[in-house]
């Protein structure tokens, strides 16, 4: 008894520097579990859809003709199973009329086909690059067979930039 605040400040550092770099090192262990599954550059990829969508800025400026989707990419072949597939990217806009946002279908075997949007983290008037993630959760004995990507635009005005296009796994947790 009697030890006082500079006891209790003293036993607090201690244990912060003993607990804090296990949490680092397990954050670290998290990150480093993500794999790149395929990563899009316009030096080695073309997007599937061709009309409004020209190689600029180091991605694609893509000029949407309508609302609707613009296929990126598809990735075929067996993926993980009890994951996550994440469809990461940056984008750019420049008076883009209305939300636009990235799109993931992903093809299960004798399932079907389902779907991510990222309709929290659409962009629309003129932004500078932003980092943009959406995910799709795989349980035990799902795995995808193929998985398609796009941007999904909700009106027909405006450019849209996406460059640094990754379809990345990771672990469930």
């Amino acid at each position: 008894m009697g030890k006082g605040l500079p006891f209790v400040v003293r036993t607090l550092a201690v244990l912060a520097l003993l607990v804090l770099p296990t949490l680092a090192s397990s954050q670290a262990a998290t990150v480093s579990s993500v794999a790149v599954v395929k990563a899009f550059s316009p030096d080695r990829d073309k997007p599937l859809t061709h009309t409004g969508v020209t190689v600029d800025q180091g991605g694609w400026r893509i000029r949407p003709a309508s609302p609707g989707p613009v296929r990126l990419y598809e990735v075929a072949g067996p993926t993980c199973e009890s994951c996550r597939l994440l469809f990461r990217a940056k984008v750019k806009t420049r008076d883009l009329s209305a939300p636009a946002f990235l799109e993931m279908w992903v093809r299960l075997p004798d399932r079907g086909q389902f779907f991510s949007r990222g309709l929290d983290q659409t962009v629309s008037g003129t932004i500078d690059w932003v980092s943009i993630e959406i995910p799709f959760f795989l349980q035990k004995g799902q795995q995808a067979d193929l998985v398609k990507l796009n941007v999904v635009f909700q009106g027909d005005q405006g450019s849209l930039w996406v460059k640094d296009g990754e379809l990345l796994r990771a672990p469930l947790s």
